[in-house]
């Protein structure tokens, strides 16, 4: 295991990632054939944002396992990962907070908050995709 900025990301985390982003181009489509507007825009930037935050969380959970393999301590580990799990947790509720308050509070928002919702899943379904495919090979 390699510590602090020279850690290298696993086959899987980056599989996880393109897939993310995959998902996330999809969506975006989707969306520009749905709102066919200047809307499809502000529906893309919602994913893009939701969509670059799970690439982000994917990389602080690749850390953090990395980082809790290294401890000696069991109950400092533990209380690592479940102080790392709240951050990102954290982050997701702030982001999504602070994409409601635009789309409620900015006239026009800039950001869709239908598109930053969608963003949210990508994760998931960038996980089920690179699980599918460990589980053919």
């Amino acid at each position: 295991m390699e510590s602090g900025n020279d850690m290298k990301l696993s086959r899987t985390t980056k599989n996880i990632m393109f897939m993310i982003c995959a998902a996330a181009l999809v969506i975006i489509v989707g969306g520009a054939i749905f709102y066919r507007s200047i809307e499809a825009l502000y529906f893309a930037f919602g994913v893009i944002l939701t969509s670059a935050l799970n690439v982000l969380k994917i990389y602080m959970l690749e850390r953090t396992v990395n980082r809790t393999l290294d401890m000696d301590d069991k109950e400092t580990g533990s209380n690592f990962v479940r102080l790392q799990y709240l951050v990102r947790y954290f982050l997701t509720g702030a982001v999504l907070l602070g994409v409601g308050l635009i789309w409620l509070y900015v006239e026009p928002p800039f950001i869709n908050i239908w598109g930053a919702v969608l963003g949210v899943f990508t994760l998931q379904i960038a996980v089920i995709i690179v699980r599918h495919r460990k589980l053919e090979d």
